[in-house]
């Protein structure tokens, strides 16, 4: 919201307490506590550019009916050099405020003087925030999910930043445990079966059965042919990962890149194994009495801490389980790196492992409040309304590499960030690549690149912007005028609603919003007229929502283009 909004609204509460304290003095209200009220804009503009619920919610201490009550208030009130045109007092007691002309075009000129730092305010106060997001396996390639999952948590991570918080984004490589033991063993079996045949080295049913998992036990019989056979199978089981995992992993580096994905940090699983951090998260709960031994293997209380049930973090053999070592990297987030707050973006089908972990935080000392898990739901792939359910390379589930060669870039991280994290989605294809207003991000971006053209035509004719003036903010007050500068005064809000709520889908919609906007404007407002003044308000008006489209396009990484 523009500074000069947000001072009205602070004034209009300070008058409304005002005028009940005279209320109050008149003896018309008893003197009890004012209720906590609101001053909101409606989304319904016809009720106003504001409204109060101060009646409403104070039915029950003045024992009054609202109605009567906003009556009395709305006698007394003083809006004197208020910025407030008039009210009027509607349905059972709601009291509506109409802003005096020019109080929404001043967001022209913040926007002039912040330039694309539009976007940006200080409501995080520097809190740092580590989001961690996609954590694929690293035993195969990336889907659907990550493609999602990459984009709301880049996108989140941008909008918490543009809020004032000190952020930094994470991959978490599970490198280590059960799941490098199956994707050794997977590789095993397909290095054998090029010598011996896969009906003589059966694949067992619950190792990876991925088309790649055959490429790599290939590429590496290329490279060492037959050497390996002879060897004992914990060394070309290891020889197998050495050769495999760091190449699925620099897969996963040049497929987030080419989605515009920068990490501050790829974490390591194994690191937590090497230097000690699982045996001290075992030693904390021991020492606080919250672990005990069964069946050989080392057991935590979770069920005290909101788990469903005890949880190994030992088996039997000795292993750290996946669990354990979940504990000890969050213990290094909050404890060793000092994150004020750790968020999650993880599968819908992790929703089990929420509780538990949040527990742990608070079993070893630490605040499981502080750590946040957003919930994604699945992805639903579509080509022009018709399900699309394989690969073309491996005629199993689409790869994030397979999406990123048929979708722009722009299109895959706009569509992603369309719906919140919690909604189911369709993917649509075919709209993705359209290059016409039906599809979303090209709507956007054509509404900036008319823009551009507009103030390239209007500048080859010789009108070029120049800061706005006093006269000419009052001229704006056309309809279409009016509801495009009060979408633009709502832009800080919306930055803080959805870094608040966890939410940049917010932005996106605010966005394809702003651009409808726009689009309803130039068809009803010409911008070079007969009248200088309005010409070069309208002008600036336009300068103003294409500093907004583009900040926020730059902010998600998707590009906004001067000219389509």
């Amino acid at each position: 919201m523009s500074k000069a909004v947000t001072l009205v609204k602070e004034n209009l509460r300070t008058l409304l307490l005002d005028a009940v304290g005279r209320c109050i003095a008149d003896g018309v209200f008893p003197e009890n506590p004012i209720p906590d009220f609101t001053i909101e804009s409606p989304a319904d503009k016809t009720h106003g550019d504001f409204a109060s619920n101060i009646a409403m919610v104070s039915a029950k201490a003045f024992r009054l009916a609202p109605r009567k009550i906003a009556e009395e208030i709305c006698a007394r009130l003083d809006l004197a050099d208020s910025r407030i045109d008039k009210y009027e007092i509607a349905g059972p007691g709601f009291i509506n405020f109409f802003a005096a002309p020019g109080l929404f075009a001043g967001i022209i000129r913040e926007i002039e003087k912040s330039g694309e730092d539009c976007v940006r305010c200080d409501y995080g106060k520097g809190e740092r925030i580590l989001v961690e997001f996609i954590s694929a396996n690293p035993t195969g390639p990336m889907h659907m999910g990550n493609a999602r999952g990459g984009a709301l948590g880049d996108c989140l991570a941008a909008v918490l930043d543009a809020a004032g918080y000190y952020v930094e984004r994470e991959f978490y490589v599970n490198d280590a445990g059960n799941q490098i033991e199956k994707f050794a063993l997977s590789l095993d079996i397909r290095y054998q079966q090029i010598f011996a045949g896969e009906e003589n080295v059966p694949l067992p049913e619950d190792s990876y059965h991925g088309e790649d998992i055959v490429d790599l036990a290939r590429e590496f019989y290329e490279i060492h042919g037959d050497s390996y056979l002879g060897k004992p199978e914990a060394e070309r089981r290891k020889a197998l990962v050495d050769y495999a995992l760091p190449k699925n992993i620099k897969r996963m580096q040049e497929d987030t890149a080419k989605y515009r994905i920068r990490y501050d940090t790829w974490f390591f699983e194994s690191v937590l194994h090497k230097n000690g951090d699982i045996k001290e998260i075992i030693d904390i709960l021991t020492e606080k009495g919250l672990t005990y031994e069964k069946d050989g293997a080392v057991w935590y209380k979770a069920t005290l801490f909101g788990g469903e049930k005890d949880e190994v973090l030992i088996r039997a053999n000795g292993n750290p389980t996946y669990f354990a070592a979940d504990i000890a990297y969050h213990r290094n987030k909050f404890a060793v790196r000092g994150f004020d707050r750790c968020i999650n973006i993880w599968g819908a089908d992790h929703h089990g492992h929420v509780a538990r972990l949040k527990g742990a935080m608070d079993a070893i000392g630490l605040d499981g409040s502080k750590l946040d898990i957003v919930l994604m739901q699945l992805v639903k792939l579509l080509y022009n309304g018709e399900p699309v359910r394989m690969s073309k390379r491996t005629g199993k589930a689409i790869q994030l590499a397979d999406l990123l060669e048929e979708v722009p870039v722009d299109s895959a991280r706009f569509f992603f960030n369309m719906r919140e994290a919690t909604s189911q989605m369709d993917f649509d294809l075919g709209l993705a690549i359209a290059q016409n207003s039906q599809n979303p991000v090209y709507y956007v971006q054509y509404a900036h690149a008319r823009i551009c053209s507009i103030i390239k035509a209007l500048s080859a004719e010789g009108v070029k912007p120049s800061l706005i003036t006093d006269k000419q903010l009052l001229l704006l007050n056309a309809p279409e005028e009016i509801e495009l500068l009060r979408k633009l005064c709502e832009l800080s809000d919306e930055i803080i609603l959805a870094a608040k709520n966890y939410d940049p889908a917010r932005i996106t919609h605010y966005v394809i919003d702003l651009a409808t906007l726009f689009h309803k404007f130039y068809n009803a407002c010409r911008v070079k007229g007969d009248d200088p003044e309005l010409t070069n308000a309208r002008l600036c008006l336009c300068i103003s929502t294409a500093t907004v489209i583009r900040s926020i396009l730059k902010m998600f990484k998707i590009e906004a283009p001067v000219s389509m």
